[in-house]
């Protein structure tokens, strides 16, 4: 049974882009692993709560988030 975490900041993605995330990562997995595993395969969101999470020693929020995403 596959389990599949993501780690992303509170408060950047909208319930939306989590059910796509969640949606995406199951169609992968299965395109991996074949059918079978559709309703074995299991993909869990953990929040981290803004300022618990830095890149180089930089503390991230939700707007540095944001910031980057719109770079991209």
């Amino acid at each position: 049974m596959p389990l599949v975490t993501i780690d992303v900041i509170k408060d950047v993605f909208t319930p939306e882009e989590k059910r796509e995330l969640i949606k995406g990562v199951t169609e992968a997995m299965i395109a991996v692993e074949g059918e079978g595993l559709r309703d074995k395969t299991w993909v869990k969101i953990n929040e981290i709560a803004q300022g618990d999470w830095a890149i180089g020693g930089q503390v991230l929020g939700a707007a540095d988030v944001q910031a980057l995403q719109a770079v991209a």
